[in-house]
This record gives structure tokens, C-alpha cells and sequence, in this order.
């Protein structure tokens, strides 16, 4: 019998490679099909469950492979129904994933990387080093153990998937588009592109990439200023990835897939909260069509940043409201459990 360091993790074969790996056992190559769909489509977690298949050959494939399926460690349960998963990897490493509960859906929010690289200044995660990129399975893993804790709890199912949490998905691309590939195929979770969104702070090449790729999820970028100079100060990436450059990639986009954009945008105190900023951001949004989310910001501690008054809130709505902006503001859900946007830090 193998090691069990020397047993390759079974989700990683592709399904050919599976078929080949019965054949070369003596086995018929459609047990490859069915052990395929325990592992995506019923989203098997140990051998044991592969209830169709017989004993022996369960055992044959304990012998060969590992299931390396994350496991939720730690479950908060927030006032207004949020739930905050942290999530342990087969490797020890830790990331957090979030259920959030509206009357109409039940959105999952999960993590990409272990920690990130951009440094975005206002974001908790932005202060824990990047580790590693998820793998699919991992990834993959988030969205079922929310699907589980929907039917738990709410007696509702999974409607809606974000890549908000930890980590830029656009740097962990390959990985981040083959969950989805798992999640919408029908062999696997069967859950439709349009009720997934890819979030990112603006990586131009890879905005194209996507537009290339055909890709049929949704996009939204997490903006947050308008003026190059504002934006830099806050977010690292603007210096690499300017606007300009940016609003070239989304004309890209738009051109390509006929889809417009989300706009997530907070306005802070003193950062960004003038007529100037609200301005700025509605040019930008005549650049391709769009529809911009007002995110209430959730503070990390420092007091560095802090939440713009209701007033300036209602100027930035109104402005882009009469100029025909779809404008929504955006409460955030999970704050007492450190649950919201930006505030994803392992702090458990």
C-alpha cells in the first residue's frame, strides 16, 4: 500500500485520466464516470460514501488516492443571519468563506488565495501575507459547505456565488475558472454562470484575457476612486493599472461579451468624498455600461478610514442616479462577527 504522502489527491485527475487509471487496473472504464460524479456532482468527502461502487474496489482507490476536502473549523453566526466559515486546508493553512442571508437569495462569499499581495489600504485581508493560490477543489469545497449550511439552516438553496473574499481571483485565474467550470457544469453543481461574480481591483491584461476566454460569469471591480492620484494612494495596483488603462480593458470587455459592470465603491471621510470624486466616477462609468454599488465601509481597527456622512452618500446617488447610473447602497452584512467586506483577516 502507498503512503499517505505518496497518494495523489483523486480530485486532481481529469476524467480521462480516471477512465485510464481503472483500465490499467482491470476495472471497466465507466467506474471512472461514476466515481467522477461522487466527487462533483455529489460532492463526496471520504470513499466510503461511493455507495454504487463495491467494497474492494472503494478500498483499490483508498489504496491510490486521498480526498483532500477542506474542513470548516470554526462557524460564527452573526444577529442578522450571517454566517462566517473558517476554513482549515489539507496543509493547516486557513481561509475564511461567508453565507449571507436576504429575504431573496443566499449569496456565497469565498476566498480565492491565502491572503493576498495588493495591499489595498482599507482591507483587513490586504495585511496578512500571501501564502498560496486555492485550488479548484478548495474553492469548490467553499461553495458546497455553504450550499450546506443553507439547506441547514434556512431551509433555502444556494442562489448566488461572489469571489469577494480572500485574494484576487484574476491572480489565481486557471484555478478560480475551473471551480466555476465544476460548479456550472451539470456533471457538477449545475448552478448558472449569471449568478456568479468575479471580483477584482482592475488587473487590465486579465480583463482582456477574460473577454477572450469567452468567460459567461460577471464581472464587478472593486473601484473605489475615479482620479488616478486618490486611487494610488489607496490601492497600490492603480500605479501598475492605471484608469486609463483599466477603461481600455472594460471597453475590451464590453465589446466582447456584451455584459457591463459592476462598480463596487466606497466613499470615505476626506479620501474621496467631494463633488470632484463623484464626478470623476461618473465619467468613468459612461465608459462602458455599468451600475455601481455603494458599499458601506467596515473599519479595520486603525481608524485610518472612515465612513462618509449620509449626505455625501445622497450626493453621490443622486448625481449618478439623474445621469441614469443605476446606483444601489449596499449595508453590510456579518459586521459584528467580522464578517463584511474587507474585514476577512483569520482573526479567529
Amino acid at each position: 500500500m502507498e503512503t499517505i504522502t505518496s497518494r495523489r489527491d483523486i480530485r486532481k485527475l481529469k476524467l480521462d485520466e480516471l477512465k485510464e487509471f481503472f483500465v490499467q487496473h482491470g476495472e471497466k472504464p465507466f467506474r471512472a464516470q461514476q466515481v467522477y460524479e461522487w466527487l462533483w456532482m455529489k460532492s463526496a468527502k471520504n470513499f466510503e460514501q461511493m455507495t454504487n461502487i463495491s467494497l474492494p474496489l472503494r478500498d483499490m482507490l483508498k489504496e491510490h488516492f486521498v480526498i483532500n476536502h477542506i474542513k470548516v473549523d470554526n462557524m460564527q453566526r452573526s444577529t442578522d443571519g450571517t454566517i462566517k466559515n473558517a476554513v482549515t486546508l489539507h496543509d493547516g493553512l486557513i481561509v475564511e468563506s461567508v453565507l449571507i442571508p436576504t429575504e431573496k437569495r443566499i449569496t456565497a462569499c469565498v476566498s480565492s488565495q491565502v491572503g493576498c499581495s495588493l495591499a489595498c489600504k482599507f482591507c483587513a485581508t490586504a495585511r496578512l501575507k500571501r501564502q498560496r493560490n486555492l485550488s479548484p477543489d478548495e474553492i469548490y469545497d467553499q461553495v458546497v459547505a455553504i450550499k450546506e449550511q443553507a439547506e441547514l439552516f434556512f431551509g433555502r438553496p444556494l442562489t448566488n456565488i461572489v469571489f469577494m473574499g480572500m485574494g484576487e481571483p484574476l491572480l489565481n485565474y486557471a484555478n478560480v475558472t475551473e471551480a466555476i467550470e465544476k460548479i456550472t457544469n451539470q456533471k457538477g453543481l449545475g448552478m448558472a454562470n449569471k449568478r456568479i461574480t468575479v471580483s477584482t481591483v482592475g488587473i487590465a491584461k486579465m480583463i482582456i484575457k477574460m473577454a477572450d476566454d469567452g468567460v459567461k460569469f460577471n464581472l464587478a471591480v472593486s473601484l473605489h476612486a475615479a482620479l488616478d492620484k486618490t486611487r494610488s494612494s489607496i490601492m497600490p495596483i492603480n500605479d501598475s493599472n492605471p484608469l486609463a488603462e483599466l477603461g481600455d480593458a472594460l471597453r475590451y470587455w464590453y465589446q466582447k461579451t456584451k455584459r457591463n459592470v459592476t462598480y463596487e465603491y466606497v466613499v470615505w471621510k476626506g479620501i474621496n468624498d467631494t463633488e470632484e470624486h463623484a464626478r470623476a466616477l461618473l465619467k468613468f462609468c459612461k465608459i462602458i455600461p455599468s451600475k455601481v454599488n455603494l458599499i458601506e465601509y467596515n473599519p479595520i481597527d486603525d481608524g485610518a478610514f472612515q465612513q462618509a456622512s449620509d449626505e455625501t452618500l445622497n450626493m453621490y446617488m443622486h448625481l449618478l442616479e439623474s445621469n441614469g447610473i443605476t446606483t444601489r447602497i449596499r449595508k453590510s452584512r456579518g459586521k459584528d462577527i467580522d464578517a463584511a467586506c474587507g474585514q476577512l483577516a483569520n482573526k479567529g
